[in-house]
């Protein structure tokens, strides 16, 4: 560990029974955690735009998703319940007793899963642009993504992941942070990147958000076609004691396409 400042920063793998998982922690040591999940595609470096808001309060832990940035990539399919798993062994190895967890896409899903898995560690979920079910529309867009993956590795979805993430005029006033972010999703591993997709194909909280007992927001841009604000309101509207918050002009990674309302989304909800 190294002190920066007035917090600290750590980097480093914790090994778990089935992976091995990159993380970073960023905050005071004292600071109560929060946990950062990214989506699909991306990495840890997707939260930079929220580490000085969250850092001001927290403890910030971060992690690469099995399957993505510097974690391992298990052999074969992966479940909702081997996310979860995975975070479970994160916040066991640093004793965390209670933790707020954010996550965005596949990361707020997971948070989902946790919440309804062991709500007592968990003191508030932010659920960004995710959804809680796969209706056959949603697992005929998995079939197909892992098919082109399959026959073309990530590049063959990248031009079409840049176009759902990012609204197109945000895309042409940051052409540098365009480029930055398919350098990140074309450094995943493909393989990866497929056994997750099995994971959001089987999909199934919305049945279970009734006996969420945890608060939730559920916050993602007014634009996102993955998890639109009918899908999330309507979440929010049986999920006990949630909120739903919309994000004007932003598509489906609503936290870099719109950092100022999101990041006022969030920490309004986490006080800080």
């Amino acid at each position: 560990m190294m002190e920066t400042g007035r917090y600290f920063v750590e980097t480093g793998f914790v090994e778990t029974p089935k992976s091995k998982i990159n993380f970073r922690i960023d905050g005071a040591e004292s600071s109560d955690w929060i946990i950062l999940s990214n989506s699909l595609g991306a990495n840890l470096n997707m939260w930079n735009d929220q580490i000085p808001l969250l850092s001001s309060k927290f403890r910030v832990l971060r992690y690469d998703t099995r399957g993505h940035g510097g974690s391992s990539t298990p052999i074969g399919r992966y479940t909702f319940d081997d996310l979860c798993f995975d975070v479970l062994q994160l916040i066991d190895h640093f004793e965390i007793e209670s933790a707020v967890f954010m996550g965005l896409s596949m990361g707020g899903m997971t948070g989902l899963g946790l919440g309804l898995q062991l709500p007592e560690r968990f003191s508030k979920i932010v659920c960004a642009d995710g959804r809680a079910d796969s209706p056959e529309v949603f697992r005929n867009m998995w079939d197909d993504r892992i098919a082109k993956v399959q026959d073309g590795g990530l590049q063959a979805i990248v031009d079409g992941t840049i176009k759902s993430w990012f609204t197109s005029d945000w895309v042409e006033r940051n052409p540098s942070r365009v480029a930055e972010i398919k350098e990140m999703l074309l450094s995943n591993d493909p393989e990866g990147y497929v056994s997750c997709c099995y994971a959001l194909k089987e999909l199934d909280y919305l049945k279970d958000l009734p006996r969420l007992t945890v608060p939730v927001l559920y916050v993602g841009g007014d634009l996102d076609k993955g998890a639109s604000p009918e899908v999330m309101s309507n979440m929010a509207g049986v999920t006990p004691n949630a909120t739903y918050v919309k994000i004007r002009d932003a598509a489906h990674v609503a936290n870099i396409n719109a950092p100022e309302p999101f990041n006022a989304a969030i920490g309004n909800f986490l006080n800080i």
